[in-house]
């Protein structure tokens, strides 16, 4: 052992993904980098698409190099491999901002798992366009504002408040926690890559009003959920997370509702968990997990 090397008394724990056209070579230059900022590599994992022809890798980084020097590092591989790239502190909470209507069932999951620890995001604002979820938001110790809408101007007046809670709070991820609105063009534009919304799984079947009560006069058999990102395409963007669960003839519409309602809440829990983790790449329009 060399006594000359310093021994560094504190690690940091550091995720970085990266995505660029695949090519020979990419995995030998980044761990190379990382090992000479003396990090070891807790995590790895890549995939590469053959539809797109782009390569993704996350890895997990244990050094004694902080977040600005491992993307020092880094730097030279990024540009020479024209990569996007993120490095970020592993556990960081992710500054989000939950839109809510008047169901409670998706906000309460979210702020239940966020205050116990589970889930890596910190909440400044549920913003809703009911005043309903007001008492259950404020047990959990969380702002909480009401804005309706009842015309276009009313909308346009909540989007620009979106707009200005993101910009004001530093937002980095916009959860639509059952906001039974359709967001503008423009705002989905503006929220692209960081608006999550979830959705029944009988989509595009059963539409409007009560489609629980329209899947039990069907007979449907299995009921899930999808969390997806957002776009201007009305729940057709990318898939992140897909649940489901049997059921049979003896389950009442109302049951269907609960049963319902569990796999929304644990769906965009996982999509949201996941994101936060830096575990969400856009490939296109699919999305690559690396669980």
């Amino acid at each position: 052992m060399n006594s000359s090397l310093p021994v560094p008394s504190h690690h940091h724990h550091l995720v970085v993904t990266l995505v660029c056209p695949d090519q020979p070579g990419i995995v030998h230059a980044v761990s190379g980098a990382i090992v000479e900022a003396r990090g070891n590599i807790t995590e790895s994992q890549q995939f590469s698409s053959a539809d797109t022809g782009r390569f993704f890798i996350r890895l997990q980084v244990e050094s004694p190099a902080n977040r600005d020097e491992l993307q020092a590092a880094l730097a030279p591989i990024i540009e020479r491999y024209a990569m996007a790239s993120v490095i970020d502190v592993v556990g960081r909470p992710l500054r989000t901002l939950v839109l809510a209507s008047t169901a409670g069932h998706c906000v309460n999951d979210l702020l239940f798992r966020q205050r116990g620890g589970q889930l890596a995001v910190q909440v400044p604002l549920v913003l809703s366009n009911h005043g309903t979820l007001r008492d259950l938001v404020g047990f959990y110790g969380v702002p909480f504002e009401s804005l309706p809408i009842t015309d276009a101007a009313s909308k346009a007046a909540f989007e620009a408040r979106v707009v200005e809670a993101v910009e004001a709070h530093d937002i980095e991820l916009v959860v639509l926690a059952r906001y039974m609105q359709i967001l503008s063009p423009e705002l989905c534009a503006y929220l692209e890559g960081r608006a999550i919304n979830i959705h029944h799984s009988f989509l595009p079947g059963f539409k409007g009003a009560n489609p629980y009560k329209q899947a039990h006069a069907r007979g449907v058999k299995l009921i899930g959920a999808t969390a997806h990102f957002v776009t201007s395409d009305l729940d057709e963007g990318p898939i992140i997370e897909q649940n489901v669960v049997r059921v049979d003839h003896s389950r009442t519409p109302g049951e269907l509702v609960a049963i319902g309602q569990d796999e929304e809440s644990r769906t965009l829990t996982q999509a949201v968990k996941w994101f936060a983790e830096n575990r969400v790449l856009l490939d296109g329009a699919r999305t690559i997990i690396f669980k």
